[in-house]
């Protein structure tokens, strides 16, 4: 599969988690899980970017890592999110989040802007929607 198709079906799985994001910003939902989904939705996005740029991404969570993979630089508030791949979702204890649900979402909306941006330039709809 040519890298633009593989990273729209990256891209479609990481609105799936946007659409969740966007679903639960009621506090009643816990703050792990939707870090958990926003980990997730983060993670997704930079594999797109990784696999448009021609590359294979790592089987790895690591946020860190997979921004310089993709080139690009991560808002502190999103690298944050790190700490909800494995760790909060397994503890006890609360883990709160980098930001306001609201902003956070943004940011995410933000980075998979510049996913669609890219995929725009391939000649096809970013998503599949349109």
């Amino acid at each position: 599969m040519p890298p633009e198709e593989d990273a729209r079906a990256i891209l479609r799985l990481a609105m799936r988690h946007e659409q969740s994001l966007g679903a639960s910003l009621d506090p009643a939902f816990a703050q792990e899980n939707w870090g958990f989904l926003a980990q997730q939705c983060v993670e997704n996005l930079l594999k797109g970017l990784i696999v448009l740029s021609g590359e294979q991404p790592p089987l790895s969570h690591d946020l860190e890592r997979l921004q310089l993979l993709a080139g690009v630089v991560l808002p502190e508030e999103l690298l944050a999110l790190q700490e909800f791949a494995v760790k909060a979702r397994y503890s006890p204890e609360e883990t709160p989040l980098s930001g306001s649900r609201v902003e956070l979402l943004a940011r995410i909306r933000q980075l998979r802007g510049e996913l669609d941006s890219l995929l725009e330039g391939t000649g096809r709809p970013a998503t599949g929607t349109d």
